[in-house]
């Protein structure tokens, strides 16, 4: 039986030393496809950053505003045009190109003619009213003087301003040193009575020379001021002030 078995090969025996070799070689090519990996990884990633970076940078950067009139082309006049119509149009051009506008004031409102005859002994009369207040009034030839229940325009009408709107009429008019006034007032008050007065004057003047009307007319000085106060309301502490609401 012995002789009728097959020899057995004998494997020749691998040495230690270059099985370790490879596996070191294996290793090492593992190592350094690890370390590529690695660097790719890590360079990704540093752009990435990068690019972040840069994004912050540019929103926290102020934005440029476009310059008005950046886009428009410089004219440049040559010497020798001054006369072109652009260069009267030019602010910074010499005084000989300047166009100059003159601007017309408004015109005052002139004195009315009038045709009053002033006669030694003419007079002219009428009523003027204003809220309670009644002026009789009358117009004679004169030097300008106010004379209102026995006092002058001074001592009666203190305000400068009623004053104004008393001599209204008259200077209007023309005859402001050429007729004085001689008035009778009762009722109102001081303001009151300047309006009354102004408004028999205006009449007055009116009586003198009819061709008035119009020129006094458009100055408002013949218009009957109507305004006067609202009379008090049953149940209302005024005119129309109520009194206060309370709820409870």
């Amino acid at each position: 039986m012995a002789d009728d078995e097959a020899p057995i090969e004998e494997q020749p025996e691998v040495e230690a030393e270059e099985v370790e070799e490879a596996v070191e070689a294996v290793e090492a090519e593992v190592e350094a496809e690890a370390a590529e990996e690695a660097v790719e990884e890590a360079e990704e990633i540093v752009e990435e950053e990068a690019a972040e970076a840069e994004a912050k940078v540019d929103k926290k950067a102020p934005k440029e505003k476009p310059i008005p009139g950046a886009d428009l082309e410089v004219d440049i006049v040559v010497e020798g045009d001054e006369g072109s119509p652009e260069s009267a149009l030019d602010p910074f051009a010499d005084d000989a190109d300047v166009v100059v506008v003159e601007v017309e004031e408004p015109v005052a409102d002139e004195p009315i003619a009038a045709t009053i005859k002033l006669a030694a002994d003419a007079r002219y009369t009428a009523t003027g009213k204003r809220k309670r207040a009644v002026a009789r009034v009358i117009l004679k030839p004169g030097k300008g003087e106010y004379l209102i229940n026995g006092r002058s325009i001074d001592d009666f009408f203190p305000r400068p301003a009623l004053q104004r709107n008393i001599r209204q009429p008259l200077e209007a008019v023309g005859f402001e040193d050429k007729m004085d006034v001689i008035a009778r007032m009762h009722g109102g008050g001081v303001s009151a009575q300047a309006g009354a007065l102004r408004h028999g004057i205006s009449r007055a003047l009116l009586e003198a020379d009819p061709n008035l009307r119009g020129a006094l007319k458009s100055r408002g000085f013949l218009t009957r001021d109507a305004r006067a106060k609202e009379r008090k309301k049953a149940g209302l502490k005024k005119a129309r002030k109520r009194p206060q609401f309370s709820k409870r």
